[in-house]
Order: C-alpha cells, then structure tokens, then sequence
C-alpha cells in the first residue's frame, strides 16, 4: 500500500512537471509590434525614413532578445518571433540568438500570428499598443491607422491584442504576457484576463509618451516573461464563438463601397462592412486580403 502510494505521488509529480506540448521543453510563439516598444513615440521611430528608426529597431530587438532570455530562464526551449510591424522587417536578424526562427515580411494568412499552431504552449506580445477605438494610448489603431475607425468580432471591440490572442485561442494556445504602454496593457488585461503585463511607458497623447530607459525596459520584460511562464498553468486561450462577425468601420467611404462588390460582404452603412467567417482564421485571411491587396501588385 505505501509502495503504490509512493509511485501514485512519483507520477503526479511528473505530469505536473511536464511541458503541455509533450516535449521535453516548452514551445513559445512571440508577436513583436513596434510602436509600444520603449521609446517610441512618433512616426520618425515607426518608418524606415525616420530619423530614429534605426535606433528604434534597436530597441525593438533588445525588447525582443529580453522576452527570449526571460522565457529560457523559465525553461523554454523553442522560439518563433514574428516580425509585425510595418514592412514585417525591422528586428536586427544578426542580433537575435541562432537559436530561434523569425517569421519576416507579407503577406500572411496568420497576420500577426503567422507561424503559430497546436503545438504551443503560450504566446508572449511584444511592443503592442492600443486600439483604434481607444482615446489612449501611443498610435492607437487596429492594424491600420489611416483607414480604420472602429473593428469589432461578435460585437466586442478590438485591439491586435485582441485578435491575435484569439487566432493563439484557435489553436488552444494561451497569451500569457503583454508589453506596451500603460494603456496598452490595461486594455489586453481587460479583454483577456490576469496576464502578466510590462508596461515600458506612460502615454500622453498619440505622439508622447514619458518612457523608461531602454535597459530597465529590458529587466522588466525579462522579469515579467519568466514569470509568465512560471504562471503558465494559469492561463486559458482566449477563444469567441464560431461563426465569427467581424464589422470594420473605415475613415473613408470607399473601401465599404468597393469591397461590398464581393458578394461574401454586406455593407451595414456608408462606411462599414459586415464579413461572417466560420472561424477567426479565414476572418485572418479575409483581413490579409483587405490590408495587403493592391491592383497594382506585381512581383
């Protein structure tokens, strides 16, 4: 009786122990974005013509490079960084370990979260920021800023955190940590629940914010992303209800009204539109094509 009792205690040690994927470590998916990044504040730090992108590039890597050192102190193993922002290619590949891979450049049918699936076991943003619908925040938008003035899934307004975390639920794979500006950080932990959350700045306005030093940004990210994955066992996926009602309202008039031309769009009024998909994936895909297509593409 004491033997068997003995082996019952062994075995539930070990399963507590064990990465949720099976594997010997843990599998982190990270989604980088840029304008929550400590520092940034305007688009002279957001655009490769800016006069401090380049420093601003650099910031982002150091933000990235601390995640990475926080989850590996927490015994993570394998890393996949998604490039977001922008051009998807403003992290200093040469600066990252050689360990990990990075998903670069667009178009992606995953968006933000390209590269993610089932076999992870949590998804870390870095350098979010607040949605369009946000009075607050540095560069407050949802995934366009000139074009979008409202989007919604199932009638709840969205930040990128917000849908990015439910692309990750798809796949029954957790957000466990945010970085970005206060507000940033309020919003995500009010749609998304007790993730952990490093706040690298306090927002003024669209274009200010008071900020901390690039190296206590770095500390604080470490910090907090060891101890995500410490919590890990704490944190649900963040999943809506299938099908999926995403309403998109643009600043213009336009793209409701060319985009109602295909006949899987309704257009709800002069400026918004209304897409059904069965699940958030194909709303992704739909989202990839509105933001990325253009008749003059060619290779």
């Amino acid at each position: 009786m004491r033997q068997s009792a003995f082996h019952l205690v062994v075995m539930i040690s070990l399963l507590a122990t064990r990465p949720l994927n099976g594997q010997d470590k843990l599998k982190i998916y990270i989604s980088v974005d840029i304008e929550g990044v400590v520092g940034v504040v305007s688009d002279q730090h957001m655009d490769p013509s800016g006069f401090e992108y380049a420093k601003a590039r650099e910031w982002m890597t150091g933000e990235v490079n601390a995640a990475i050192d926080g989850v590996r102190a927490a015994g993570a193993a394998e890393i996949v960084v998604s490039d977001s922002h922008g051009n998807g290619q403003n992290l200093l590949v040469d600066r990252l370990p050689k360990d990990i891979t990075v998903v670069r450049s667009w178009p992606r049918p995953l968006m933000m979260m390209e590269g993610i699936d089932s076999t992870f076991d949590a998804a870390i943003f870095i350098g979010y920021h607040t949605s369009t619908a946000n009075p607050e925040g540095v560069r407050a938008h949802t995934f366009s800023s000139g074009r979008v003035a409202d989007f919604r899934l199932n009638g709840i307004s969205m930040p990128e955190a917000g849908v990015n975390a439910a692309i990750a639920g798809h796949f029954g794979v957790p957000v466990i940590l945010i970085s970005g500006d206060a507000a940033c950080v309020h919003e995500a932990q009010s749609l998304l629940g007790d993730i952990e959350g490093a706040v690298v700045k306090w927002p003024i306005s669209y274009h200010s914010a008071r900020t901390l030093m690039p190296e206590v940004a770095y500390d604080l990210i470490r910090e907090k992303a060891k101890r995500a994955v410490e919590r890990i066992a704490d944190f649900e996926p963040y999943r809506l209800d299938t099908p999926i009602t995403l309403d998109l309202r643009f600043k213009n008039y336009r793209p409701s009204q060319v985009l109602s031309l295909l006949p899987i769009v309704e257009r709800t009024d002069s400026h918004s539109i209304r897409f059904v998909g069965k699940d958030v994936i194909e709303v992704s895909r739909f989202l990839e094509f509105i933001f990325s297509y253009d008749g003059s593409l060619a290779p």
